[in-house]
């Protein structure tokens, strides 16, 4: 069981405000969001292989769930956001379920702990969303002690997941300056190497996630409610682009239409590496 903490807060960096409100604005929907990926969590939880003495940190944490699934099997882990709507979520499903879990708000690309003081660091699909994934990088090699652990589950730059964001981006207005980097970029083994082989040995794994719904209206509601980043396109957008943006996305899932449902498969990479 782990040590129960005060909430505590990290400084976030001022380019990170608006992402953080984003992330934020769904609060405990994206719980919704979370249970989709289930499969995956438990593959990037296996990899990690953890024990009950190691300090484990759940970076980008959203409302908690794969800090919850570590706790609930006795692992001492912290949880990292920097959307503090989620991490309230987080907090209450956590003391619902008995589980005492330091949740604490800060920035990815700048953590507020010290060098070295994780055994193991986990993220499922979390810092791949980072704005400067360099920083996040040198971060994770920073906080992780030599000979620990890193799992990262990243969504792959051809999978599904990458066409559903190609039709939430084509509602995205264009973007003030320089666009950040693509978070896929951080699905190709090349980038990951890019960034993180200088401080970890790193090997590879692919993966698939299975999203299973009724329907393709009950995908739109999931996200339309739970998932920020659509929830606050939404708000954005005139009636008649709504109207769009809603009959494409649930076009594309009910594109993967089964005899119950449908199932969206969604490709994804697990990294695995040691602190050098």
């Amino acid at each position: 069981m782990n040590t129960a903490a005060e909430p505590e807060k990290g400084s976030i960096r001022p380019h990170n405000a608006g992402p953080s409100a984003v992330w934020s604005s769904a609060g405990a929907a994206y719980d919704e969001i979370s249970r989709g990926i289930l499969d995956a969590i438990e593959h990037a939880i296996n990899r990690l292989r953890p024990t009950t003495e190691m300090r484990i940190l759940d970076a980008a944490t959203g409302t908690g769930w794969t800090a919850r699934r570590l706790a609930e099997r006795g692992f001492h882990v912290t949880g990292l956001d920097f959307a503090p709507e989620m991490l309230d979520a987080a907090r209450e499903s956590a003391t619902a379920r008995g589980l005492q879990i330091p949740f604490i708000e800060g920035d990815a690309e700048a953590m507020p702990f010290d060098d070295g003081t994780f055994d193991a660091v986990i993220s499922t699909f979390g810092v791949m969303f980072t704005q400067h994934p360099e920083d996040t990088a040198a971060e994770l090699a920073r906080i992780c002690r030599p000979g620990g652990r890193v799992v990262l589950a990243v969504w792959t730059p051809d999978g599904n997941v990458f066409e559903m964001f190609r039709i939430i981006k084509g509602y995205m207005p264009a973007p003030e300056g320089a666009p950040p980097p693509s978070p896929f970029e951080w699905g190709r083994t090349e980038r990951l190497r890019e960034l993180l082989s200088d401080a970890f040995e790193l090997r590879f794994e692919e993966g698939t996630s299975y999203y299973r719904e009724p329907d393709g209206a009950a995908a739109w509601q999931t996200f339309s409610e739970g998932y920020g980043p659509v929830r606050t396109l939404l708000g954005k957008l005139d009636a008649d682009q709504r109207s769009r943006f809603e009959a494409e996305f649930t076009a594309f899932h009910d594109g993967f239409a089964d005899e119950l449902g449908i199932t969206v498969p969604r490709q994804y990479r697990v990294v695995h590496g040691v602190r050098r």
